[in-house]
C-alpha cells in the first residue's frame, strides 16, 4: 500500500530540475502558460498571475482529503534557467494520476517526455505501483509522452479522455 504522505522534492533529469511548486512561481508560470492553444484539449483559458497565485496557494496547502496527496512541480530548463511547464501527481492508495503541461515555446524539444519520465521514475522509487494519465484521444503529443513514460493506452474512457496506465510488477520476496 502506498503511503499518501509523500512530499514533493527536487527531481533532476539530464536537462531539467523539477522543483516543488511554490506560490512564488505564479508570475513566471502565468507567462509560460499564457498561450490559449494550451487549453485546446483541456478547456478554459490562461490564468492571470493573480488567479494562478490563488490556485498555487490551494495546491501547496495540500489536499483536504487525508487519503490523497497532491504533488506539484514546475519544470526548470537548467541551460536557460527558466521555467517551462509543470508536472503533477495525485497520489492515493490505488496509485497516482499524473499530468503535465509545457509552454508553447518549449514544445517539441522533449521537455514533457523528460519531465514525465523523471516523475514516473520518482514515483517508482516511492513504491507507487500504478500510474495513470487521462489524455484527449486527439492529443497526439501527450499520447507520445505517455507512451515514452511507459504508460499504455487502455480502452477505458473518462470525461472524453482515454485512460493510459502503467503498473509496475513487484517480484516476490
Amino acid at each position: 500500500m502506498i503511503a499518501p504522505s509523500l512530499e514533493a522534492e527536487t527531481i533532476k533529469t539530464p536537462r531539467l530540475d523539477l522543483l516543488p511548486l511554490l506560490v512564488e512561481h505564479a508570475e513566471e508560470m502565468a507567462r509560460v502558460l499564457a498561450d490559449p492553444a494550451l487549453h485546446t484539449f483541456i478547456g478554459g483559458t490562461p490564468d492571470t498571475p493573480e488567479a494562478l497565485r490563488s490556485r498555487y496557494e490551494r495546491l501547496t496547502a495540500g489536499s483536504p482529503d487525508p487519503a490523497v496527496t497532491w504533488l506539484n512541480w514546475v519544470i526548470r530548463l537548467r541551460g536557460e534557467d527558466c521555467l517551462t511547464g509543470t508536472v503533477q501527481a495525485t497520489v492515493n492508495s490505488a496509485g497516482a494520476e499524473i499530468a503535465w503541461v509545457v509552454g508553447t515555446p518549449w514544445q517539441g524539444s522533449g521537455i514533457a517526455t523528460e519531465a514525465t519520465r523523471g516523475l514516473v521514475a520518482w514515483l517508482d522509487r516511492h513504491a507507487v505501483r500504478t500510474v495513470i494519465a487521462h489524455i484527449h484521444p486527439e492529443h497526439r503529443s501527450s499520447t507520445a509522452v505517455a507512451a515514452a513514460a511507459g504508460l499504455t493506452r487502455t480502452d477505458e474512457g473518462h470525461d472524453g479522455e482515454i485512460r493510459w496506465r502503467r503498473s509496475r510488477v513487484t517480484s516476490p520476496a
